[in-house]
């Protein structure tokens, strides 16, 4: 049976060219440095970020955790907004991997008050803890895209604090193609950057992060001592490679479905679609009080061939990916019709 699985873009299965690209990817020990098709991949994704070097990654949790553990020591406090996936989906790794503490800053959509940011910086003093990185993210997971603006601004002071910045950029070319410029525009306000091959890109498996060559020689050693040292990666790589070349062209697709939800969903009694976040692939909206308990809407839904997640926050998210067709968007949308 096919589902429509609106769950997350993390649902998203490899396209057929990815699935044979992967069977006849050339190979090596990427821990020695000599598998071709991991070695095109972060060359290709370090010029497509602006980077001077990339690292391939299992994930994108694993690379942001990567990132803390390469730009702090031991005891630093790393500063970000306080619905940040870092703080609230990483399962408190910041605190087991690198050691530090997060002071979070109050945020709107996504993006930080540059002023907060910097009052948040920790002065030279004995009894408090080094500010070791600040972290920004693009796309944001409310479905908000930041500002340029805003990201520029918080570079130029963690510039004049000497304090590197690292971007969780799991959905930035979806940032990318919302505000309708190159990544590099974006990418050029961090010092490292993770971004995920998955989701929208559709491969099935792997992240990147990318920054100076500097820093990317001390991240490898240290994805080994955190256990993702990989052997003949190419395999999975190879599915990379063609996410990067051709797939981060076609998101506009998603942005456009989740506009088409969006619209419908909003045009039922009792649906509230939140538009301030309706930036990318994500459509989140609240139902009215009494018009279906959560428990029943999931699981109709579920009877019906429809992959959702449960209220969270008092609000559901639906997300397009490369598997969701206008076709399955009316019939959802007239499922729930149905169900409230």
């Amino acid at each position: 049976m096919r589902y429509i699985d609106l769950r997350s873009d993390t649902v998203t299965m490899p396209t057929e060219e990815m699935r044979v690209v992967m069977a006849n990817a050339p190979v090596g020990d990427d821990v020695y440095g000599d598998d071709p098709t991991v070695n095109e991949l972060e060359k290709l994704a370090a010029q497509m970020v602006g980077k001077e070097a990339a690292l391939f990654v299992p994930s994108g949790t694993f690379g942001n955790q990567l990132a803390l553990l390469t730009h702090t020591r031991r005891g630093d406090e790393v500063i970000l907004e306080h619905n940040a996936h870092i703080v609230i989906h990483e399962v408190g790794g910041a605190a087991v991997i690198a050691g530090v503490q997060l002071r979070t800053v109050h945020g709107k959509n996504g993006s930080m008050d540059p002023s907060l940011v910097e009052k948040s910086i920790r002065p030279d003093d004995i009894h408090m803890p080094r500010t070791g990185l600040i972290c920004v993210e693009e796309a944001h997971g409310c479905g908000a895209v930041v500002p340029i603006e805003n990201l520029k601004a918080i570079k130029e002071i963690a510039n004049r604090y000497n304090i590197p910045v690292h971007m969780d950029g799991a959905r930035v070319f979806n940032a990318a193609t919302a505000l309708n410029v190159d990544v590099k525009e974006i990418t050029e306000n961090c010092d490292s950057v993770m971004f995920c091959l998955s989701k929208g890109l559709c491969a099935p498996v792997g992240s990147i992060l990318a920054g100076s060559k500097a820093f990317i020689d001390v991240a490898r050693k240290n994805r080994k001592l955190m256990g993702g040292g990989l052997r003949q990666a190419g395999i999975l790589a190879a599915a990379g490679v063609i996410a990067l070349e051709k797939m981060a062209d076609r998101l506009h697709i998603d942005h456009e479905n989740a506009d088409y939800m969006a619209r419908k969903l909003s045009e039922i009694n009792g649906i509230n679609v939140d538009f301030s976040r309706r930036d990318i692939n994500m459509v989140f909206f609240t139902i009215d009080e009494g018009l279906v308990e959560d428990k029943v809407l999931v699981d109709s839904f579920l009877d019906a061939g429809i992959k959702i997640n449960g209220i969270e926050d008092g609000e559901y998210r639906f997300v397009t990916n490369n598997g969701i067709t206008q076709e399955d968007i009316d019939f959802t949308v007239n499922k729930l019709k149905e169900i409230v």
